[in-house]
């Protein structure tokens, strides 16, 4: 208020004056016995709420729009409208990010073979482990330009595999396969006969040496039209949002340890904590524990527990 922030310099009855002058008609008296009465219950509540809200922004790297405060409020128990969450917002001076342009950095080989579309832009699956995407993108560093790749899985959203190398090799989109065969294994949900591994055409996902792992792990080969950023949409914008969630907001990286180190705090975040409209509205790893849960034995009815 402007008296407030004047106050201790003018006093509060020469303000008044001055802005009875201009139309303003604010009596002194006035003006203490608005600052003597008690806070509304709604003032209350606002002040509580924008704690909470606060509080949920900060912890999902600030990324956060009013949806997905709201909707992260209400899943711990916080009741509260989605209008009251954008009022608070705004009143805080906080919003969510917006992705920026998809940068393309794999390029065809024609000397490969290539694998046919078996999604069609289909990016849906029954289970976990049965349709990956995966693509890589690049982030500049002070010691020179870094390759992150990753692999989704299309049920839950979850990513799955990722690494990240000074290189665009095979071996990049290799390590991220290879990672999350092993996770998955580790988890007690080993792939199976039939998963799908989408990728555009770049020549690291139609070599020799890529092509013969899926093979060996039993996976099926699918690639997307040459040129079509809409043949691998869903992995392209996930890249979209590690790019504008973390990659664009902190600042300068420095070197490869530090795009590591950082991917794996974001991976981890993405995975356990960042809801997802696709899912519900719930993280990926738990999206995936309802699915297995479902899949448990039920007791018959009237067993004795």
């Amino acid at each position: 208020m402007f008296i407030d922030e004047h106050k201790g310099r003018f006093g509060v009855q020469p303000i008044c004056r001055v802005l009875a002058e201009y139309g303003a008609q604010i009596a002194p008296s006035t003006y203490y016995a608005a600052k003597s009465r008690p806070p509304s219950a709604r003032a209350v509540r606002d002040e509580q709420l924008k704690a909470e809200i606060m509080r949920v922004w900060k912890a999902n790297y600030e990324v956060y729009g009013a949806y997905k405060v709201w909707r992260e409020l209400n899943r711990q128990g916080i009741t509260v409208a989605r209008c009251t969450v954008e009022r608070l917002m705004r009143e805080l001076g906080i919003a969510g990010v917006r992705r920026g342009k998809k940068i393309r950095t794999t390029v065809r080989d024609d000397r490969h073979e290539r694998a046919g579309d078996l999604l069609c832009r289909d990016f849906t699956a029954p289970a976990p482990n049965q349709r990956w995407v995966a693509d890589f993108t690049h982030v500049v560093t002070w010691s020179g330009v870094v390759y992150v790749a990753f692999v989704l899985d299309l049920y839950s959203r979850a990513i799955v595999g990722w690494s990240a190398a000074t290189h665009k090799r095979t071996k990049l989109v290799l390590d991220a396969l290879q990672m999350a065969l092993w996770r998955r294994d580790r988890a007690g949900h080993a792939v199976g006969k039939g998963l799908i591994h989408h990728s555009d055409a770049g020549s690291q996902y139609t070599s020799f040496a890529f092509t013969a792992h899926l093979l060996a792990a039993d996976i099926d080969a699918s690639i997307g039209s040459v040129g079509d950023a809409l043949d691998n949409a869903l992995m392209e914008s996930t890249i979209g949002l590690y790019k504008t969630e973390l990659i664009n907001r902190r600042g300068s990286w420095k070197t490869l340890a530090d795009v590591e180190l950082a991917t794996a705090e974001w991976v981890d975040w993405y995975n356990t904590s960042r809801i997802h409209r696709a899912t519900g509205d719930v993280p990926p790893a738990e999206y995936e524990s309802m699915f297995y849960a479902q899949l448990q034995p039920q007791p018959a009815a009237g067993a004795n527990t």
